[in-house]
């Protein structure tokens, strides 16, 4: 339920950092300031990307945790759904409008899943990942008890080194018992290689991404075997989002700080060797602060926390 507010009920410096229309001098700092042309230049053209190269775009939600972004990522940029962290942000996603929503993570204890399985209650198609079997019979439960179905994506470690099974037979194993179970659904893959993200040789990230790309192929192929089909074959950030591209097995890219673009995934190359800020995406979130105190020649201290 949306509820319709007016701005001149707010109070600048406890609501909100300024009014409509205020001199930057009379901004309360800090104050986060959007470039709201750059961060929709940013969003179309990692949509137009998406569509051009016959992949689906899932946002990733943790980067921004707001509804009004993924909506605009959703109706400029054209993506499918959304990616979270927590079961409490695919609970505001999914009563924000969002109609497809990934918990990117295992989802395992009690209350919880509970909470996962009333998710498609709320309008929304609720995915999360799983990396152990004994999940398998918690998530079914839970979905049985609520009628409702929860997908589940067997997480591979591709090389992050912390969540996911190893690629192969494993996969298959576990993709097996979710098959069988009731209230729940295969639907394919997460394998999302987080560790290379930022680093910042192209090359290095392109050769760490193309050792994920033959597992999951491996993987896919293995399932098909077994008579299973991948709906969502799952990965790709900021840093890599054109390698699984052009991968020939990923169809689901989720990338999230293309958006803001920040300072740390700026600095990484592209194949030409030039910051990705410089051209590929531009930086569209800063902080706007003013200085407290410059006692010292040398020294400005600032209130940006």
């Amino acid at each position: 339920m949306n509820t319709q507010v007016k701005l001149e009920d707010f109070e600048v410096g406890y609501d909100i950092p300024a009014f409509i229309g205020m001199d930057e001098a009379d901004i309360q700092t800090p104050c986060l300031v959007l470039d709201l042309d750059a961060l929709e230049r940013n969003v179309k053209k990692m949509g137009d990307f998406a569509k051009s190269h016959g992949m689906r775009h899932r946002v990733h939600g943790k980067m921004h945790k707001s509804v009004d972004v993924a909506l605009l990522q959703e109706s400029l940029g054209g993506s499918c759904g959304v990616c979270c962290q927590k079961v409490s942000e695919a609970e505001v996603f999914a009563r924000g409008g969002i109609k497809d929503v990934l918990v990117s993570n295992q989802v395992t204890q009690p209350e919880k899943i509970d909470r996962l399985a009333r998710l498609p209650k709320l309008g929304a198609r609720a995915i999360c990942c799983v990396d152990d079997i004994d999940n398998v019979a918690n998530l079914s439960a839970a979905a049985q008890k609520h009628g409702t179905q929860i997908e589940c994506l067997v997480e591979i470690d591709v090389g992050a080194g912390r969540c996911g099974v190893q690629f192969g037979q494993p996969v298959v194993d576990l993709a097996l018992a979710i098959d069988a179970a009731e209230g729940l659904k295969f639907a394919g893959i997460q394998a999302y290689q987080g560790a290379m993200q930022h680093l910042d040789s192209y090359e290095d990230r392109k050769g760490k991404t193309q050792t994920a790309i033959d597992e999951v192929q491996e993987s896919v192929n293995l399932l098909k075997a077994a008579g299973l089909e991948c709906d969502i074959v799952g990965g790709g950030g900021t840093g890599s989002y054109y390698f699984e591209s052009a991968s020939n097995v990923f169809n689901e890219l989720q990338c999230g700080s293309y958006a803001f673009m920040d300072a740390d995934y700026g600095r990484i190359l592209d194949k030409d060797g030039n910051r990705i800020d410089r051209g590929e995406w531009e930086n569209a979130l800063f902080l706007l602060t003013s200085v407290m105190s410059h006692a010292k020649v040398d020294k400005a201290i600032v209130d940006a926390g």
